[in-house]
């Protein structure tokens, strides 16, 4: 984590800093409120140039930092909030590393991704060394040029609506890759880290390997015995399970920092422990916000220990280095796509998409400068480097398809005759589902069984544990997962759906009420949901307002099935479920 020793400086901010008005000064939650509205200040201007929400926080941390307004004295309380955002943070990387997950990548998949880390460290170190860095400083901004962030690539390859495309799968195996090596550069620091003051203390080495010995043996027998029946259980109630998650990776933060291993490496274990669980989609897109929200107190964190002054000595270096990042990676990334069979237009999309540092790439130099590794000038030159190429590279994505065109007659030399890869992936297009169908009680159930009937491809959402594990029982296609959370529906896969169906229903009782049926339009929208959403009402009034809200169908059960019935009726034709023999002209009996 990146924070100061025990026992060093208790208070760089304050010590530092020019005086504040006694009501912040003195005040840590004006503080916080200080924070909050410069970081809407900040972040909204961002909006406006189309730049992620990690750049805005990383200016804030220089903004707020002890150079700048230094706005924060109290740094024990803003380190703690930023402690939290990153075992959060790693727990939702320990979260995706289900075995499963890993055995889906295949040899190939994994021995590309660690081609691509391996060979961009190396440039990294080499380029560092050029610009007369020691080796240790070399080695942490190698491996910080490597990584690409997967909360960014994500976030703007599903606005780009790309994000289930060929190259954007391809960078999301990537950035799995790059996710397992980040485990383990974490447990390395840790083990580097044993009885440092960077642990809190002299620990004995072979406690340390007991503890972390035992803490392993935990996480699996807690993955064998108890993860998936106690998940079940605490689902019913869905923040009971998100308030369980939370708990789980504090718990295990806590227990790692107290025996030296540290608390990166509890954070990441706690995600690994539910991980196999079927609830950790709507436990990573619930927590995802909180994340964002801490991450900001990471960064303030971060600028309390770089001078801004120093920074200006480091911008022909980060310039020298975020070439590397912007050019050299997505050109190692064209070389490896090309030699794996992947097409030019494949490569250079997904090279471009992975062409920025990550928030991890920071969290391992705040790591290294904390234990010594590197001074405050070289972590500044880290998040400068992330800053310029954050910036760019979401310019770069938002534009690829425009660069590739212009780009297009040089890139020969990385496509190779023959992509066989490319052409087995254009033949396995096509798969995926015609319909999502959004709440499965009594009424979504019978319209998902009648539509699979019809040869329709049918996936079902709910955040109730029954009705989740009653449509596994027929066969179906399911989620578990909160249908009004936009964070979890723009992770569906989306692309190719024609229909969205939700016969989620209204409750009008609690102290808060919401539609979900409007927020389940609105997250499918926003999205990009290109098909037709349908929802239920079982009130005519309401239709003029759902449509209006994003619907272009509403469903009147009770309506639209006392007008078959009057159909029927009227028509002489009864259902074949009700054992009508239509040459016999009468129903049967029994």
């Amino acid at each position: 984590m990146t924070r100061r020793p025990r026992g060093g400086d208790a208070a760089p901010f304050a010590s530092r800093s020019p005086p504040l008005p006694a009501f912040i000064a003195d005040n840590v939650f004006a503080q916080v409120a200080a924070l909050l509205v410069l970081a809407s200040a900040v972040g909204f201007l961002g909006s406006l140039l189309r730049q992620p929400l990690i750049v805005a926080f990383i200016a804030v941390g220089l903004i707020a930092g002890p150079s700048g307004l230094a706005l924060v004295h109290d740094e024990a309380e803003i380190q703690l909030l930023s402690d939290l955002g990153i075992t959060i943070l790693l727990f939702l990387v320990g979260l995706k590393l289900d075995i499963g997950l890993i055995r889906s990548l295949g040899l190939s998949s994994l021995l590309s991704g660690v081609a691509q880390v391996a060979a961009t460290a190396t440039l990294g170190f080499a380029v560092a060394l050029g610009l007369g860095f020691p080796p240790l400083a070399g080695l942490y901004i190698g491996f910080a040029i490597a990584f690409s962030s997967t909360i960014i690539v994500v976030k703007l390859l599903s606005d780009q609506r790309e994000i289930d495309a060929l190259h954007g799968q391809v960078a999301l195996g990537f950035l799995i890759v790059q996710d397992l090596i980040v485990v383990v550069a974490m447990i390395a620091l840790s083990a580097l880290g044993v009885g440092t003051e960077h642990h809190g203390g002299p620990e004995s080495v072979p406690l340390v390997l007991a503890s972390g010995a035992g803490l392993l043996a935990f996480v699996a027998l807690f993955v064998r015995y108890a993860a998936e029946p106690l998940t079940e259980r605490l689902a019913r109630t869905p923040e009971l399970l998100i308030g369980f998650a939370i708990a789980l990776a504090v718990l295990l933060a806590a227990f790692a920092e107290a025996v030296g291993l540290g608390q990166e490496l509890g954070g990441l274990l706690a995600g690994v422990a539910l991980a196999s669980t079927r609830y950790r989609e709507a436990i990573g897109s619930r927590l995802a916000p909180l994340r964002d929200f801490l991450l900001l107190f990471f960064f303030v964190s971060l600028g309390a220990r770089i001078e801004l002054g120093g920074l200006e000595a480091s911008i022909p270096a980060a310039l020298v280095l975020s070439v590397v990042v912007l050019v050299g990676k997505p050109l190692i990334v064209m070389a490896i796509l090309g030699l794996l069979g992947y097409r030019k237009r494949t490569g250079l999309l997904t090279g471009v998409a992975l062409a920025q540092i990550s928030e991890f790439s920071l969290i391992l130099a705040g790591i290294g400068e904390t234990m010594g590794h590197l001074s405050e000038d070289t972590l500044g030159l880290i998040t400068l480097v992330g800053m310029i190429t954050i910036a760019a590279s979401s310019y770069m994505i938002a534009y690829a398809h425009g660069l590739y065109a212009l780009l297009d007659p040089l890139l020969g030399l990385f496509e190779r005759r023959a992509t066989a890869r490319e052409d087995a992936a254009d033949a396995g297009t096509g798969e995926g589902h015609d319909v999502i169908l959004f709440g499965l009680g009594r009424f979504g159930t019978a319209i998902g069984l009648r539509l699979r009937a019809r040869g329709v491809r049918v996936l079902g959402v709910d955040f109730n544990p029954a009705a989740v594990r009653r449509w596994r029982g027929h066969g179906l296609d399911v989620e578990y997962g909160d249908a009004a959370d936009p964070e979890f529906i723009a992770h569906l896969p989306l692309d190719g759906v024609k229909w969205a169906v939700s016969t989620v229903p209204v409750h009008e009782t609690g102290l808060v009420h919401g539609d979900a049926r409007v927020a389940v339009a609105q997250a499918l929208r926003a999205a990009g949901f290109r098909g037709a959403i349908a929802v239920t009402s079982h009130r005519g009034s309401e239709a003029e307002r759902l449509k209006a809200a994003g619907a272009d169908l509403v469903l009147e059960p009770f309506q639209d099935a006392a007008d078959q019935a009057v159909d029927v009726l009227i028509g002489g034709r009864l259902p074949e479920r009700l054992g009508f023999d239509p040459l016999a002209g009468e129903v049967e009996q029994g």
